[in-house]
Formats: C-alpha cells, structure tokens, sequence
C-alpha cells in the first residue's frame, strides 16, 4: 500500500545546535526559541499557563533509516521501533519541553534537542494527569545496568 501525506509546519525551531552532532540526545537546559509562523499565533492563546510542552518536528537532516540500528547507550542492534534513533522511516522528531516563556508568537524553551532550522510540525500541553504514566517498563534499557 502507498500513501503519501503533505504535512504543514506551523514554525520553526532557532537554536544553538547547528549540527546533528552539536544537539544532545533528548535535550538539555539549553535555551532554545520555536517561532511559531504569524499565521498559527492565535493558536497560541493560554499555553502560557502550561509548564511543558509536547513538540513534534521535522527531522529534516534525518539519514536512511535502518531498521535495526545501535543506540548511543550500547553495541547490541535493536530494533528501530525500539529505540530514539533520528533516523526515521517518516522522519518526526518528538520532546517534552519546559516552556520558559512566551512573547507574543515566540516560546522560549529547554530540553528541546532539535537544530537551528527545523520545522515544527505541531504542539501539544504536556497535561500531568494523562501524560505521567505509572508501572512502565523500560524494555531493553531494564536489562543494561
């Protein structure tokens, strides 16, 4: 089956990683701003009142995906699905981030680890009473101690 989807960005991420190499895997205190394009501002209205934020993103430098890759954590191969690896079939990059502040169409924020030049693709409130999840397990991760 083939599909094809045409996806929209609503802003775009400035930040101090210019590199693959320079971001941190999943995000540091590191401030970065997401511009969010004036057309989509109004969209914006109460997230002031949120701490974090859910960000979904275009990897747009994402390589060739395979589908068993190694981690940064370890040598053992494991399944793309299985792991956080950049390199995506539908390349979507996705964190939870601190929201700092907001000016106007600007958020200011941590954690995010994407670089300078991604499109945004979509926000969402990080909502604590659905979002925190309790008895989860670990996979792969459980077993290298």
């Amino acid at each position: 089956m083939s599909l094809s989807f045409s996806l929209k960005p609503i802003g775009i991420v400035h930040s101090p990683y210019k590199t693959k190499s320079d971001a941190p895997h999943q995000g540091d205190e590191t401030i970065s701003e997401i511009e969010i394009f004036p057309e989509f501002s109004e969209g914006l209205k109460d997230i002031d009142g949120f701490s974090h934020l859910h960000i979904f993103y275009w990897l747009h430098q994402s390589e060739s995906p395979n589908l068993l890759v190694r981690t940064p954590w370890e040598e053992n191969l494991h399944g793309l699905f299985a792991t956080r690896s950049p390199n995506r079939i539908n390349p979507i990059g996705y964190a939870v981030v601190q929201l700092v502040k907001r000016e106007n169409n600007i958020l200011t924020v941590q954690y995010l680890d994407a670089i300078d030049g991604t499109f945004v693709l979509d926000i969402k409130p990080y909502i604590s009473k659905i979002d925190t999840k309790t008895n989860v397990k670990n996979g792969w991760l459980e077993k290298k101690k």
